[in-house]
């Protein structure tokens, strides 16, 4: 493993990494997160009986949006041309388990905006949901792959 920091410059400053020099690729990445709830939130989540309307589709545009303005949240992450991005938030027995998918062809990765997507969309839900349920839990929020085709 490479332990260098690649934002740090010769004198231990911050500096946005140049990737000029970098061939533009198509790249992929996906991460996952939860947000743990209890079971009667779930359910109103289920039957679409929350005041606030569909708190699942909301979510998932706030994760998207997010994923577009990456480069405005994260001081040093480079902008970029983003091709797709998806998030999926499916409701198991004690968790929402959501997944976000974003791809581009650039210079550099998009673990950033997946990452983003996840964060952004899971704190989205513990918003409209907070009234509910105050016990939730943002958990387990992570990259699960990236790849270069």
């Amino acid at each position: 493993m490479d332990n260098s920091l690649s934002h740090l410059n010769a004198c231990g400053e911050a500096h946005m990494v140049d990737v000029g020099g970098k061939p533009v690729q198509a790249r992929t990445a996906i991460a996952g997160g939860e947000l743990l709830c209890a079971g009667e939130t779930l359910r109103a989540i289920r039957e679409a009986s929350l005041s606030k309307g569909d708190v699942l589709a909301v979510a998932r545009v706030a994760g998207i949006q997010a994923a577009k303005q990456t480069a405005a949240l994260i001081p040093l992450c480079h902008s970029l041309p983003l091709a797709g991005v998806t998030l999926d938030i499916e409701i198991g027995e004690d968790r929402l388990r959501l997944r976000s998918q974003v791809r581009t062809d650039a210079r550099t990765g998009v673990e950033m905006e997946a990452l983003t997507a996840v964060s952004v969309a899971a704190l989205t839900l513990y918003d409209m949901l907070k009234a509910i349920d105050k016990g939730m839990t943002i958990q387990n929020v992570r990259l699960v792959e990236k790849r270069k085709q």
